[in-house]
């Protein structure tokens, strides 16, 4: 796969371009809305979410931006990366290219907002008073997972986008539903430990959790946090492996 991508450097850093200007064509302030348009929604959910669940949660403004952060980038990447097998049919059945380099650029895209928004949140962290340590070296944990996890969600979403269109609404749907489940403007320390015990089966709320434990809380997660992100990670990004290399040559009789 490396050699491929460095076989392939010059359509891969191209495609980046394109997608890069492509998202921002015909705007005014440009890039300034990778920064803006995060820092609105927190802006937004702390003035409605503050009076309801932060009046007992320390660093309120925080924990929501953890939530948002992490959320966010999860879901431009993966919805990002739903069409690109669709949108990019146009090259890769005129010339032999591997089929994930489009989807890999949009990720590309997504992680240099997030990258951006994550500048930005640790000027807030400062602003907030909390103190930064050496333990914000383990982020890079969670964040290696999430990329790995966004390609591998992005996979399946683009593979089955090929065959079955109504994919995309059903993900907004799903996507909707995984924002509340994240527990992203509440906490779930009034809830039953079985309540509790369920939110480890949302890899989004993870991710989530291992920035709020080192950035709030100053621990880091235990081992069998780490293993959890790790299956998840692993098992997505295998499975989108699987279908790409399964569905690969099917994929040009159904764009």
């Amino acid at each position: 796969m490396i050699q491929k991508l460095l076989r392939h450097r010059f359509l891969f850093e191209e495609l980046v371009k394109r997608d890069f200007k492509k998202k921002y064509k015909r705007t005014v302030l440009g890039m300034a809305w990778s920064i803006l348009s995060p820092l609105l929604q927190l802006a937004v959910m702390t003035l409605v979410f503050s009076q309801f669940f932060g009046r007992n949660t320390p660093h309120y403004m925080i924990y929501i931006f953890c939530g948002n952060l992490v959320f966010s980038y999860f879901r431009d990447a993966t919805n990002g990366g739903m069409g690109t097998i669709i949108g990019n049919a146009g090259i890769f059945t005129k010339v032999n290219v591997p089929k994930y380099l489009f989807l890999l650029s949009r990720n590309i895209q997504a992680l240099i907002n997030f990258g951006l928004i994550l500048v930005v949140f640790f000027l807030f962290v400062a602003l907030d008073g909390l103190p930064f340590t050496w333990k914000y070296f383990c982020l890079l944990y969670p964040i290696c997972g999430l990329i790995l996890f966004n390609i591998g969600t992005g996979m399946i979403l683009s593979a089955f986008f090929v065959f079955f269109r109504d994919i995309q609404y059903l993900y907004d749907v799903f996507t909707m539903l995984l924002m509340y489940m994240s527990a992203i403007f509440y906490t779930i320390d009034s809830y039953p430990q079985t309540t509790q015990d369920l939110f480890l089966l949302n890899p989004v709320y993870l991710f989530i959790s291992y920035f709020r434990q080192i950035v709030i809380d100053g621990v880091i997660p235990p081992g069998w946090f780490h293993l959890l992100i790790a299956v998840w990670t692993v098992a997505i990004l295998s499975l989108g492996c699987w279908m790409y290399k399964k569905y690969n040559t099917r994929f040009l009789y159904y764009v």
